[in-house]
């Protein structure tokens, strides 16, 4: 027989209806996030951690298995904003419920004058040789230097468009899901200056969402002790220990613990890192 267990998961969004949400639904919300983060999403496919910190940046792929998670359809809206060469696009997606109740939107841009469309590495010194001046350029990097030419926005500009669409979904699911206190929005491709002070903004938001989330933490008890120690110990075992560990407990024996889920996550990471 196999062992593995299907997680039950909470109401869909649409199921809260038009009432305010109780302390409950929304650590049932949260646990949800936690449960699919465990056992469905993977870090480098579905986020990726900020280099330097312990964020995690939502990926377009993370924002399709949480858009999928709460039942969400996404609705594009496409402005564009392009001239004198420059491939331009501002996208807003909505968010409804599959019984098409508006939920949310997020906003994205994205332009070909961006640094990373707007150059590229050159193919050889004959093409470096063959640009003009005004259209190439020495890149200076940590690690040395590279010479770079002019991209035609044209070649970029069908990627330019599913980038604006990527950043603005991101948005949207974050937004909609109130998952900012577990994600930041999807900046692995920005400057590192610019990331840490979205790294920044995030930890002073995430520090009220972390009162409102120990609010309804269960209360001390014999069995609460017990879920605690046995979970941490097999976290200590690395990752898949514990995923493996999650998905065999009933919901019951989760609940117990699930607001220490960020505990022993990075518990079981920190073990996976000593055994790299």
């Amino acid at each position: 027989m196999s062992n593995t267990q299907v997680v039950q998961f909470q109401p869909a969004v649409e199921n809260y209806g038009s009432r305010s949400l109780t302390a409950a639904d929304v650590r049932a919300q949260v646990n949800l996030m936690q449960d699919v983060m465990m056992e469905v999403m993977r870090d480098g496919v579905h986020y990726g951690k900020i280099p330097g910190t312990n964020a995690k940046s939502l990926w377009k792929a993370g924002a399709e298995k949480l858009m999928a998670t709460f039942r969400l359809a996404g609705d594009p809206e496409v402005e564009d904003l392009s001239r004198d060469g420059e491939i331009h696009y501002r996208v807003k997606v909505r968010l409804s419920t599959n019984g098409g109740q508006f939920v949310g939107a997020g906003i994205g841009e994205c332009s070909s004058t961006e640094e990373k469309y707007a150059w590229r590495a050159a193919v050889n010194a004959k093409e470096w040789e063959a640009t003009p001046e005004n259209r190439r350029r020495i890149k200076y990097k940590r690690d040395g230097e590279a010479k770079q030419v002019r991209t035609n926005p044209a070649d970029v500009a069908n990627t330019i468009l599913k980038m604006a669409k990527k950043r603005a979904q991101v948005d949207a699911v974050i937004t909609c899901t109130a998952a900012s206190d577990i994600f930041t929005q999807d900046i692995e491709d920005l400057p590192e200056e610019v990331v840490a002070e979205i790294v920044g903004q995030q930890r002073r938001g995430s520090a009220a969402a972390q009162v409102a989330v120990q609010q309804t933490v269960p209360p001390d008890s014999p069995e609460r002790d017990a879920a605690t120690k046995e979970a941490q110990d097999v976290a200590s075992l690395g990752v898949e220990a514990f995923r493996a560990m999650w998905a065999k407990w009933p919901k019951d024996k989760r609940a117990l613990v699930a607001d220490l889920l960020p505990r022993f996550q990075q518990i079981a990471e920190a073990a996976d890192a000593k055994e790299a």
